[in-house]
């Protein structure tokens, strides 16, 4: 047993070593720079910090009936979703998915899996029907730092896909999807965004979120949502698109200038945290969770021709702690949306920069500590979560701080 157990934790090691070396022998880059992080609301350099706090008042503006608020709807802004410590942050903010799975096909619920909380009029308000035995929370993700994200090379993403053990251990090599660009004309990219991995440029991303979660519709999203598989047209009574654009643009703008999540500095220092730095990697946790990533050269055109990478985001150094591609380690929503049937029980790897931040864990917020998290793996995370409980009780605190210091 301890042999085998010397010879996981090796191939562990070597793996880590593999997946974080491959980030970079694919950019072919010389001379990246770290990425700016702090959670200080101030800009990465992208556009000037009046235009950034601009952008981010937009951002964290709430939005009324006039308009164009719902009909069914979340949340009246995203700041609402995305407030801790800072805007843009993460928060302990869930969304409802359902649907209905016959034990081979997913079904979404009527009009869609989303089931928006709220509704301009009772008589629209959306709930789970009784033939929903699919029924998941997805807690609200943080986006400081997403520009960053944006900017890595399709390329890089299958890299580090390609550098993860098939069938060995215990894990399956993570996932890649491509999904579409709205604003390219529906283009396909290798995604990064979102549970599911739905999106893979920022303009989709808030263009979906800003009809899903708020109901305002724009020229990317120009169709309102149902209630329930319900028209609501009679309660809309702002004409369609709701939005012309502007505020697409301005999320978008914002989240690419911000600031990636900083860590906790003195705690990171502490021999308790470097302990439990080696031990993360030593069990594995870092094959999914990698830990540095560049991305793309200054002058990259990516998201299909739309956006070119500028100074402020190419040849960047991030520590997102999470390969962006989806693995089935145990705690899938059953949900089906861009990946197709294979994804239903995969989730895209949470990064875990900024963690410290967040009181509920996991994608649907349930697991309270780090202890309560890991144990949940199960899946691919198997051999990690066995691992795991071969540590001893000073072990396994030594993890808990570091993960604390992200």
């Amino acid at each position: 047993m301890k042999s085998l157990k010397v010879y996981v934790l090796g191939f562990f090691v070597v793996i880590c070593v593999l997946i974080n070396v491959v980030t970079y022998k694919v950019e072919g880059q010389s001379g990246p720079t770290e990425a700016p992080a702090a959670f200080d609301n101030q800009t990465n350099g992208l556009v000037p910090q009046a235009t950034f706090e601009a952008d981010r008042d937009t951002f964290a503006e709430q939005e009324f009936i006039a308009d164009g608020l719902g009909p069914v709807y979340n949340a009246q802004s995203c700041g609402e979703c995305h407030q801790n410590p800072v805007t843009g942050a993460i928060s302990q903010i869930t969304e409802l998915r359902a649907g209905r799975f016959d034990g081979v096909n997913f079904t979404e619920a009527a009009g869609g899996s989303l089931i928006n909380d709220r509704a301009i009029d009772p008589s629209i308000q959306e709930r789970v029907a009784d033939s929903n035995n699919v029924r998941t929370f997805r807690s609200s993700l943080n986006v400081l730092g997403d520009g960053f994200v944006e900017a890595i090379s399709d390329n890089t993403l299958i890299a580090i896909s390609q550098q993860q053990p098939i069938q060995s251990i215990g894990l399956i090599r993570g996932e890649v999807i491509r999904v579409p660009v709205l604003e390219a004309n529906n283009a396909l990219r290798v995604a990064r965004f979102g549970w599911k991995n739905q999106h893979a440029s920022l303009i989709s991303f808030a263009a979906d979120a800003y009809l899903n979660e708020m109901g305002i519709t724009s020229p990317l999203q120009p169709t309102e949502n149902t209630s329930n598989g319900n028209s609501i047209a009679a309660f809309d009574t702002v004409a369609d698109p709701e939005d012309d654009g502007d505020d697409i643009i301005a999320f978008a703008r914002f989240m690419r200038a911000s600031k990636v999540p900083p860590r906790d500095t003195q705690l990171a220092a502490t021999a308790d945290a470097r302990a439990g730095s080696q031990i993360f990697d030593q069990i594995g946790c870092a094959i999914c969770h990698v830990r540095n990533i560049t991305t793309a050269p200054v002058g990259t055109v990516i998201n299909a021709g739309q956006f070119t990478v500028p100074a402020a985001l190419g040849n960047k150094v991030i520590h997102p702690f999470s390969d962006f591609l989806l693995h089935d380690v145990g705690t899938g929503d059953g949900i089906v949306q861009n990946g197709g049937p294979s994804t239903r029980n995969k989730l895209r790897t949470p990064p875990l920069w900024g963690v410290r931040s967040r009181s509920r864990l996991m994608h649907d917020g349930e697991a309270l500590t780090f202890n309560d998290t890991i144990l949940r793996h199960r899946g691919e995370a198997t051999a990690v979560t066995l691992l795991y409980l071969t540590l001893s009780s000073t072990q396994k605190n030594q993890l808990s701080t570091f993960l604390r210091s992200l």
